[in-house]
């Protein structure tokens, strides 16, 4: 069945209110934490083909994204880079569609038109995009996820950061474009980026990985073996032993930790002061009652 510019399995399954969970290639997936988390998700989901491009190569360059062989079952077959969805049945009310996208060398506008149009297809609630970025962050603390919905900071879902950053101001992807056409249409618009070590680049970091799933664990209840994992201890184990044997970055890791407690202190400290602020008065009589408790008879025989 043909969707746009996508080619869509047949027959196509009842998806209860699904939420797409979307990595983009290469843009904002330093470390490949998105296409990680989603390849896990959907192993562990058993996830199935939904649907992909027919024909890539209107979008894509092959001799930068290149085509890979491979043998199955004694033949031997070639894989097209292309933009891949999937789905699987969720264990509450959502089902996931997972989408693999790649940024595009040509013709980009029609690219977003055809992905904006199979996301309305699917009658899509959520779209939620998951990736990573390199910052000033120590890998000796627990990594962080800066998250929005909407365009507002996600607050209140563990290990998700409010991002209360300055506004950046520069360089992006055209990919960005989907999230702000779909949102247009009613559909959440939602963005998960983890904070990866800039001294640290890893081909696939695992920690960012495991990260990563955890919030999307605490998001819809996935089962914990999804996020766990022991590379990820082994690989920044690995960098600290290596730090130990240069000073310049052990020098520079004990700035980044410094820099990184103290944020955290802030707004902790932050955090307090407004649990405070929304505390309400104590009636007269409760305030009474308390005073009594601490008179100058209890103080003198304690």
């Amino acid at each position: 069945m043909r969707v746009g510019e996508f080619e869509i399995q047949e027959p196509l399954p009842e998806l209860r209110s699904p939420h797409i969970i979307a990595s983009l290639t290469p843009w904002i997936d330093a470390g490949s934490v998105g296409s990680l988390s989603i390849e896990r998700l959907e192993r562990y989901m058993r996830a199935r083909d939904l649907g992909s491009l027919a024909k890539p190569g209107h979008f894509f360059d092959f001799t930068r994204y290149r085509p890979v062989v491979y043998f199955e079952d004694g033949k031997r077959k070639m894989r097209v880079p292309n933009a891949d969805l999937r789905w699987a049945t969720g264990l509450g009310s959502h089902d996931f569609i997972f989408l693999h996208m790649l940024e595009p060398h040509s013709n980009a506008e029609e690219y977003i038109d055809a992905l904006v149009e199979v996301i309305s297809y699917l009658n899509v609630d959520r779209f939620c995009r998951i990736g990573a970025m390199y910052d000033a962050v120590p890998h000796t603390r627990p990594l962080l996820v800066m998250g929005t919905l909407n365009g507002q900071p996600i607050e209140d879902v563990e290990g998700i950061e409010g991002n209360r950053r300055r506004p950046y101001q520069g360089p992006t992807s055209i990919m960005n474009m989907v999230g702000d056409r779909i949102s247009e249409s009613g559909v959440d618009n939602m963005m998960l980026m983890c904070r990866l070590p800039h001294y640290v680049e890893l081909e696939a970091d695992f920690a960012g990985r495991t990260k990563m799933l955890q919030v999307l664990s605490t998001l819809y209840g996935f089962p914990a073996e999804y996020a766990a994992s022991q590379r990820d201890t082994q690989q920044y184990a690995r960098v600290t032993a290596e730090m130990q044997r240069n000073s310049q970055v052990k020098s520079l890791v004990e700035r980044l930790e410094s820099d990184y407690d103290a944020r955290r202190g802030r707004r902790e400290q932050q955090r307090q002061s407004e649990e405070k602020k929304e505390l309400p008065p104590l009636p007269p009589s409760v305030e009474e009652f308390l005073g009594k408790l601490t008179g100058p008879g209890e103080e003198e025989s304690s």
